[in-house]
């Protein structure tokens, strides 16, 4: 005590002592981020549902935030961590919290798929390897927001020479030119080639249209001896061969 003091001048030194700091608690997020983390490390990304595998994607795009709303509110919006990614930038950024950096990061996931799956099918014979194919072609087209008509030319081995889109459309139709794909397969020197288009609907049920645009793609590459191999048209909801349905 100090001296000449009294027990209330003490508790009046008591009272003015600064108080120690008080730590701060990290926000809930950061435990949760280390769990996801460690669900994925163990299951690999099978063992997390879409919105989880999304979370994971937005924790380098957006380091300071719960982003399991976010991923959950892409998700509930496009349907799918694969119509998520796949979807255009414009849209994406319709749902708040996705800035331009945010949605560059998804394209470059989408990007990343395609590259994969390319490589899949790149130094294989396709006809013996169409569960690579079809998965390359879902990760490149199934969810794409418009028609495209998407023509794989391949060699005399059944290897892929180019994999070129030959047209853009609306939501239901793509304008097709069966010599325009012949005069491009002469001039990869292509053998055979597969037809696929996707069906923004999601049902992959070819029309007649299909159909009949494919037929005569078949007649006018017939006399080169070029061979179509299969029409296969994507969906979200899987896929339909016109060569297996016998349409063709």
């Amino acid at each position: 005590m100090i001296p000449g003091a009294d027990d209330g001048d003490a508790g009046l030194f008591a009272d003015s002592a600064v108080p120690s700091p008080v730590e701060k608690e990290p926000p809930h997020y950061h435990g949760h981020r280390d769990r996801l983390r460690e669900k994925f490390a163990a299951g690999g990304g099978d063992a997390l549902p879409d919105y989880e595998l999304l979370e994971l994607v937005l924790f380098r795009a957006i380091p300071r935030r719960d982003v399991k709303p976010l991923a959950k509110a892409l998700v509930a919006r496009f349907g799918s961590f694969a119509e998520v990614v796949s979807a255009e930038p414009a849209r994406l950024m319709e749902v708040e919290g996705v800035s331009a950096g945010v949605a560059s990061d998804l394209k470059v996931i989408e990007a990343a798929a395609r590259r994969l799956a390319r490589g899949a099918v790149r130094e294989r014979a396709l006809l013996d390897s169409w569960s690579a194919l079809h998965e390359y072609l879902r990760a490149t087209m199934a969810f794409a927001p418009r028609e495209e008509f998407r023509v794989l030319f391949l060699d005399k081995r059944n290897h892929l020479i180019a994999d070129e889109v030959q047209g853009r459309g609306t939501v239901d139709h793509t304008p097709v030119y069966p010599r325009e794909v012949a005069r491009r397969a002469l001039e990869l020197s292509a053998t055979a080639i597969i037809l696929a288009h996707n069906h923004p609907s999601g049902d992959p049920t070819p029309s007649s249209a299909d159909v009949a645009m494919t037929r005569e793609i078949v007649s006018v590459l017939a006399p080169l001896k070029i061979v179509v191999h299969d029409h296969v048209i994507l969906g979200r909801n899987g896929h339909a061969s016109l060569k297996g349905l016998k349409l063709i």
